[in-house]
């Protein structure tokens, strides 16, 4: 089994920054993209931000220039810097890594997290 856990969520005023954390463990091989997605009340999942095992990211045009997306590969851990948050931000944030298990016969499976809540209000 694979489980993903995340922390850092919170609230937080306009014009602040949390940082997220997502860390997998369990039955791993390796593993390949892991990223970052958001959903609002009322709305439907979007994505935030990507990483792939070498550390090529890509995000949203929503995170572009205020969000940073990293990861630990020793530590099957992965980052989402968010600075100059807005209400609009605010939303419970999952995180989802694509998972060779062990024993897998080398098939990938997608893992997510339980969410963590981000508010950002004054």
């Amino acid at each position: 089994q694979v489980q993903l856990v995340e922390s850092g969520g919170g609230l937080v005023q306009p014009g602040g920054s949390l940082r997220l954390s997502c860390a997998a463990s369990g039955s791993i091989s390796s593993i390949n993209a892991m990223g970052w997605y958001r959903q609002a009340p009322g709305k439907q999942l979007e994505l935030v931000a990507t990483v792939t095992s070498g550390g090529r990211a890509s995000y949203a045009g929503s995170a572009q220039g205020r969000f940073t997306i990293s990861r630990d590969n020793a530590k099957n851990t992965v980052l989402l810097q968010m600075n100059s948050l807005k209400p609009e931000d605010t939303a419970v944030y999952y995180c989802k890594a694509t998972v060779v298990p062990t024993g897998g016969y080398g098939v990938e499976r997608i893992y997510w997290g339980q969410g963590t809540q981000v508010t950002v209000s004054s």
